[in-house]
Formats: structure tokens, sequence, C-alpha cells
């Protein structure tokens, strides 16, 4: 009986101290989270104005330091408005010299590739990158109206909007 009285008394006493060992792990979680959620931050998402883009003069483009063509287009792989835009994109790159910016992983830019066909230069993969942060591109798909020193003339995020621009000129 003695045992028995001994065994149930150190059962008890391993049940409080796991019950004890489990609140501490669940206050410390709250904490964390808590933690997490405050450095986090609710997320925020500004307007978008392609218009700030208009005047800045464009980083040379490729190593030999060539020249602008008149009309960039700057699309992204999970953007289904970039999908809807290239073909009209295509069309108004027969007219001109154009580049096509393909930003995301290369093996899913194939179907961008395909849309915009032979009509224009295409950068994809890290050159895209590199293009997207230089020109300070936030949105796609961005079109520009580019002058022949690297001058942007005319953004927006509609490619109708930019025949405007074109016939300006």
């Amino acid at each position: 009986m003695v045992f028995l009285i001994a065994a149930v008394v150190l059962v008890g006493i391993l049940c409080l101290f796991d019950l004890v060992l489990t609140f501490a792990v669940l206050r410390r979680l709250r904490e964390h989270t808590a933690e997490l959620e405050r450095l986090a931050g609710p997320a925020r998402f500004g307007p978008y104005d392609p218009g700030a883009l208009v005047g800045r003069t464009l980083p040379p483009v490729g190593a030999d330091g060539g020249e602008w063509p008149r009309l960039v287009a700057f699309f992204d792989v999970s953007c289904d408005a970039c999908h809807e835009h290239a073909p009209r994109f295509a069309d108004a790159a027969r007219t001109g010299t154009a580049m096509a910016v393909i930003s995301g992983p290369g093996e899913k830019a194939g179907d961008l590739i395909g849309m915009i066909g032979g009509t224009a230069r295409v950068a994809t993969a890290e050159q895209a990158d590199r293009l997207v942060k230089a020109v300070g591109v936030e949105a796609f798909p961005t079109f520009l109206r580019v002058d022949p020193d690297g001058t942007i003339v005319g953004a927006d995020t509609e490619l109708d909007a930019l025949a405007g621009t074109a016939r300006a000129r």
C-alpha cells in the first residue's frame, strides 16, 4: 500500500510539473507572437504614380551602353494584367524600337516572351531585376516612352495612355 501511495503522489507531482511547463510555454508563445506582430506592423500599400518616373534619365542599358528603345514595358510573370497587355504591347512594338523587361523566374517568363514574339528586345532574370530597381518601377505592368537621350517622357500602367505621349513628340 505504501508503494501505491508513493506512486500516486509521484504521478501527481509529475502532472503538476508538466502543467507548469505547459503554461510557461504558452505564455512565451504569446509574447513571441505579440513581438512578431509588433515588428511586422500593418501592411500598407501607397498609391503608385508612374508619372513620377517622368523626367528621370535611365541608366545605360546593357554592358555596351546601348541606346534605350523608345517604348519600354515592365512585366512580371505573376501579373495577370501583364499577360493581358502583352499582345497590345507586341502590336505597339512593331511600329518602332521597343524593349520588354520581364521579371520573375526565367522558366515562367516563356509565356510572356511568346506573346511578345520577336517584336521587342527582351530582358529577363537578373538583368530584368536590375533594370526594375534602377528605373524605380513599383507596379506591373508599367510602360515608358523614352527619348533618344534616355529620359523618360511618358509613363503609365496602361499602354493606351501613352499613345498621346507618342503623338505629342
